[in-house]
């Protein structure tokens, strides 16, 4: 079971490495008309993405997310992110699959089991094979796992197709890295020309005069420096379609009327709740929660109870009292003395019938063996860890021998807990559970402790359908009433709501703050027939209404110069004023001095710089300055606009490096940075670059 435990932990992981998963809801809409009508999600290069498939895959990446974290139920945000990562990674599958194809790389049967069961077996073999006292692999455990795969569990055998399958992709890719990797090669001429720019160091004097020493009202922009900055950089301003939009919302949180009824329905439970002689029941028809009969110490029972409960009389009702957004009552059910751990080995024998049973013998045959077995052990206490070894049904006596170690009180399964609590250290004898026979040692205890059983009923205070009603006619007065932009605002400050901003939101936004699911929202913006300046209708969202406003829409694409005026004005007025104070150090006749006095500042020495710095210190990043400054002869000055400044440069000397005697640690560097940007999917973001891709998940979710 340990090993199984530990592939469906990773099995989340592994299924979005292969691109198994994910997301989309079945637009059936889509669908009417005459004949069966194909629906994509995507087209990737002509190939189309089904939504079908892509539904499968989200289904499967679900169960596995949800073992992974062993929860059964998954929130919505997380829902999306699988969605979103389901897309990357089939529209990536499809895409190197070709780029394999093309190749002729493929995965072959023996090296499948090479990779499995050989003398160097796959990473993800050797992290889940692993002898629990050791740490080390051990391949005994994977044969043995195999061996026995056909008789476990359906969920088992595919989880082991998923992990064998990741092997397989993992492996695929690798040899197509491989094929990359393997055919770098930088030559002696570029190693020597990298060894200098990174060791060649220059002393430099330098005038550095910061933009922002001169006031923007001394700088006039005109319509061509921003057509020139514009026809220049535009290309760096290219963008998704975004939209910006204005919101309120209308919360569905319970009035004060609400929270008195609920009060009062817990009030009227109160009496009963304490002479009731069937406690679990009673809390079980009237809560929220189930009776839970763990036994609790101090450190386990709430603060706001342990004052209040853990020395009172068993019987003793406490409340209502509220807490979480629920009114409560607790019981004190029972008291006892009990140690907080125990510890135990065992010999589990299943038979046909019981709990996560494989086995076919008899229920008389499991009790028969139990008994022998307990007269062996009793015999010779020393033979327990071997018989476990060889009998137990629990798979991971193979590893610990029968031998659970430390468990809390109430962990294991009631009748084998009761057993452990009830005796003394060494007694022995079986036990009968959903899981089978137990033949059980108890081999540790831990001092008793007053502990105490509660009973909680709790009832969550929601709001009523009057409540519901309310806010809904609140908020669809509000929608009904703001058709334009200029009656929402006015509204909004007239009757003093919060109104919101979301500004660029693209296609496939999931965050708006706020509001947990926003998507109905972000569609509706995205809309052909959203205009700007239109107000929405109502959005039923999980626990509260909203009304959008969209007040800009930016399509994809090199935005028009208008557009961006605002956004690119400090980088055009730093532009102007390069350009201007180049001038004026021109007109100072290129005088170190002269210009230092002009603009108020000092001469300044910068030693040991390399081409590849990143830094010009004290200025920041400085690249176009630096890259001057490698430009000039020993003794040559210039000038220079930068990107925080503008700079009069002399170089005062340019210590070359001696000719290296060997090349090595520059290769070694290069050719690691390469390959690290290849394992980090370079050659799939260059492919993706280059590749038509069509995108319709906006319409499914």
């Amino acid at each position: 079971m340990a090993i199984i435990g530990k592939i469906r932990q990773r099995s989340g992981l592994l299924v979005a490495v292969i691109g198994i998963a994910l997301a989309a809801f079945v637009l059936g809409d889509f669908a009417k008309g005459g004949g069966q009508q194909t629906i994509n999600i995507g087209v990737v290069n002509g190939e189309n993405i089904n939504i079908q498939e892509f539904n499968r895959k989200f289904d499967e990446n679900v169960e596995a997310t949800k073992q992974q974290q062993q929860k059964e139920r998954i929130p919505q945000d997380e829902l999306f992110r699988i969605r979103e990562t389901t897309w990357t990674q089939m529209m990536q599958q499809m895409l190197m699959q070709k780029e394999y194809n093309k190749l002729g790389l493929v995965v072959t049967s023996e090296e499948l089991f090479d990779q499995i069961q050989g003398s160097n077996p796959h990473q993800a073999v050797l992290q889940n094979f692993q002898n629990p006292e050791t740490g080390a692999f051990d391949r005994d455990l994977v044969l043995n796992y195999l061996q026995n795969l056909d008789k476990m569990e359906q969920a088992a055998k595919d989880q082991w197709l998923v992990f064998e399958r990741y092997i397989k992709e993992d492996r695929l890719r690798t040899k197509y890295q491989n094929l990359i990797t393997k055919s770098y090669h930088m030559p002696n001429a570029m190693a020597t020309q990298v060894y200098h720019e990174k060791n060649d160091k220059a002393q430099v004097a330098l005038v550095g005069v910061r933009y922002t020493a001169i006031a923007d009202s001394l700088v006039k922009l005109t319509d061509e420096d921003y057509s020139k900055f514009y026809d220049t950089y535009k290309k760096n301003y290219e963008r998704d379609a975004l939209r910006d939009i204005e919101y309120i919302t209308f919360e569905i949180t319970p009035s004060e009327e609400d929270n008195r009824q609920a009060q009062t329905s817990v009030q009227s439970l109160a009496e009963e709740f304490r002479v009731t002689d069937n406690v679990a029941g009673f809390v079980n028809a009237n809560s929220e929660t189930r009776y839970d009969s763990t036994w609790l110490g101090r450190q386990d029972v709430p603060v706001s109870l342990e004052s209040v409960m853990f020395d009172q009389e068993v019987g003793f009702v406490y409340g209502p009292y509220f807490e979480d957004q629920n009114y409560k009552l607790a019981r004190l059910v029972d008291v006892n003395y009990r140690p907080d751990s125990l510890k135990a080995s065992h010999i589990l024998l299943s038979f046909e019938g019981s709990m996560r049973s494989e086995q076919t013998r008899s229920k008389d045959a499991a009790k028969a063996l139990a008994d022998s077995i307990l007269s062996e052990v009793k015999k010779n206490p020393a033979k327990m860890k071997e018989l476990a070894i060889r009998l137990s049904n629990d798979p991971s006596a193979v590893n610990n021998m029968g031998d659970l170690g430390w468990f809390k009180d109430g962990q294991m399964v009631k009748p084998f807990n009761q057993f452990v609590l009830d005796n003394k250290i060494g007694a022995l004898g079986v036990v009968e559970t959903d899981f089978g026979y137990h033949v059980i040692e108890v081999t540790g205890k831990q001092e008793p402790q007053k502990k105490i059983r509660l009973a909680i009923i709790t009832y969550q205070v929601t709001p009523s359908t009057k409540t519901y009603q309310d806010i809904f006619a609140k908020a669809s007065k509000f929608a009904t009433e703001n058709k334009t932009q200029e009656q929402f605002n006015k509204t909004v400050e007239a009757e003093g709501l919060n109104k919101r901003l979301a500004p660029s939101l693209n296609k496939m936004s999931n965050r708006i703050a706020g509001i947990e699911n926003p998507r109905q929202i972000v569609r509706w913006a995205f809309d052909e027939k959203t205009e700007t300046g239109d107000v929405s209708t109502i959005f039923d969202l999980d626990n509260m209404f909203a009304v959008a406003l969209l007040t800009k829409k930016t399509e994809k694409g090199i935005p028009e110069l208008k557009d961006i005026k605002e956004m690119i004005q400090p980088q055009v007025l730093n532009k102007k004023k390069g350009e201007t104070i180049v001038e004026k150090m021109k007109s100072l006749g290129n005088d170190a001095n002269a210009i230092a006095k002009e603009y108020n500042t000092t001469v300044e020495t910068v030693n040991d710089l390399t081409f590849d710095s990143r830094m010009l210190q004290p200025f920041g990043q400085e690249s176009k300055a630096i890259g001057t400054i490698f430009g000039l002869n020993q003794g040559e000055s210039t000038s220079v606009a930068g990107s925080n400044a503008a700079f009069f440069i002399t170089l005062n000397n340019l210590n070359k490096a001696q000719e290296p005697t060997q090349l090595t640690q520059v290769i070694t560097e290069t050719r690691t940075a390469f390959e690290n940007n290849i394992r980090n999917n370079g050659a799939f973001r260059a492919i993706e670059k280059a590749s038509k891709i069509e995108d319709n998940r906006m319409l499914f979710y």
